[in-house]
């Protein structure tokens, strides 16, 4: 049997298995695992779960997942990601569309404390959507703005997205953290700009707040801002020593844990249900990207041993004709098309040993790829008829709002998100500039 027919009974016997419900970890480690049996005998296949294991635990980086995680949901579960909603509200309602405006910024804040776009759509759906349904925004403009912000969770850092990619595409995490930081905020600057524009053109779109409702004194106004940045203090803890070199990524990991449980309990919001409930979160989801990856490494393990991936670069290559470039876009589109029904961590495990070694056949940068395949992740989390952020969006939303006005709310976004990555494609040194600044010192 060709490398190439056992690389498509691979990969259809995985998506077989998550057709029928089975966890995405359980699929891809047993069908690496099997593979490797069949190919190799009892020996290989043993050798190479353990060996992925052992792998995995002595990969330093995967520390930071834990804290960083950590520090998202003690932040979010003691509710200091409210303050900053008041502090957007008072400082940004008098503008047209103000409020869907500060909706970006607190999704932007969200992101930099969790890493997971889950927790910027919980916050947003709880706290924003029903202030902004409230003062007459349009509702398709509102949903738009909570999906497309909460999307940036998995592309500024700490994304644990990035994390995942790091191990499997065996690259720094700090330099894709960094990679990610320019095209996350170019992204909510256009996310902005459209407000903008569609409020001034349509201010019923998005009506100023009523001046009594702004006519707040200066000293709350201050407070408010005090504590509504907070969390840009914590991030900001975390990240200027990493930066300057003056500390490890995982050291900067405890740094922001350890500053976000001193902030909550400060402000006397850490008490014995936060801490539990931040442990036991962080615990399960810390777990669950652990399984992930070590059967990411087996599956990827199985195709170094198969040479697959140098056969299928010949099949686009030299079979096909195809430059690296329409290789790249393929690769791309079927991202989005894998989008409709899987979320970004399964899309990833089950591409990755693929097309990650492919990129790099093919002469272009890995840490640039890992921004461009965050970006279409984004995209695809938004696309229909199943993208994952609908479907978040639908559960979470009040029953006025209905799927179709969901689906309608998304376009926009999608188009400003496209035109995002066609501009990183096309000048890589928006997401290369800050990481090669940073590591060349």
């Amino acid at each position: 049997m060709s490398y190439e027919l056992i690389a498509i009974l691979m990969f259809s016997t995985m998506m077989l298995m998550l057709m029928t419900g089975q966890r995405v970890f359980g699929a891809i480690g047993f069908v690496a695992v099997m593979a490797s049996l069949l190919l190799w005998g009892d020996r290989g296949g043993y050798d190479l779960g353990f060996s992925a294991a052992m792998k995995l635990m002595k990969w330093y980086p995967l520390l930071t997942l834990p804290m960083f995680i950590f520090m998202g949901y003690v932040l979010s579960e003691s509710k200091i990601a409210d303050d900053l909603y008041k502090m957007f509200h008072v400082w940004m309602g008098g503008l047209n569309g103000g409020l869907a405006i500060g909706t970006i910024g607190l999704m932007v804040l969200i992101s930099a404390m969790n890493g997971l776009s889950v927790a910027g759509m919980a916050i947003g759906s709880t706290i924003a959507l029903p202030e902004l349904l409230k003062r007459g925004y349009d509702k398709k403009m509102v949903t738009g703005v909570i999906q497309a912000g909460s999307s940036l969770g998995i592309l500024v850092p700490p994304s644990v997205v990035l994390v995942l990619y790091a191990m499997i595409a065996r690259q720094p995490v700090g330099q894709l953290w960094l990679a990610g930081v320019v095209p996350g905020l170019m992204m909510a600057s256009m996310f902005i700009l459209y407000i903008v524009i569609r409020c001034r053109m349509n201010p019923a779109l998005g009506p100023a707040l009523p001046k009594e409702e702004r006519d707040v004194p200066m000293d709350e106004k201050l407070r408010l801002l005090r504590s509504g940045l907070l969390p840009l203090g914590i991030f900001a803890a975390m990240m200027v020593p990493f930066v300057n070199g003056w500390t490890s990524l995982v050291e900067s990991s405890a740094i922001g844990a350890l500053t976000a449980f001193a902030a909550a309990v400060l402000k006397g919001r850490m008490t014995r249900e936060v801490f539990e409930k931040s442990v036991r979160s962080t615990l399960g989801i810390s777990c669950m990207f652990m399984w992930i990856i070590l059967a990411a490494l087996a599956f990827g393990a199985v195709f170094d041993g198969l040479g697959a991936v140098k056969a299928i670069e010949n099949v686009f290559t030299e079979r096909l004709g195809l430059s690296p470039w329409m290789i790249l876009i393929l690769m791309q589109l079927s991202f989005i098309l894998m989008g409709t029904f899987l979320d970004d961590t399964a899309m990833l495990v089950i591409v990755a040993p693929l097309y990650v070694p492919l990129v790099g056949e093919l002469g272009f940068d890995l840490i640039w790829y890992g921004v461009l395949y965050t970006i279409t992740t984004q995209i695809a989390y938004m696309t229909p008829p199943f993208g994952y952020n609908l479907f978040l969006m639908r559960a979470m939303a009040p029953p006025e709002i209905t799927l179709r006005d969901i689906y309608g709310s998304i376009l926009p976004f999608v188009l400003v998100m496209a035109l995002a990555l066609a501009t990183i494609m096309t000048f890589p040194q928006i997401a290369l500039w800050l990481p090669d600044y940073v590591y060349s010192k």
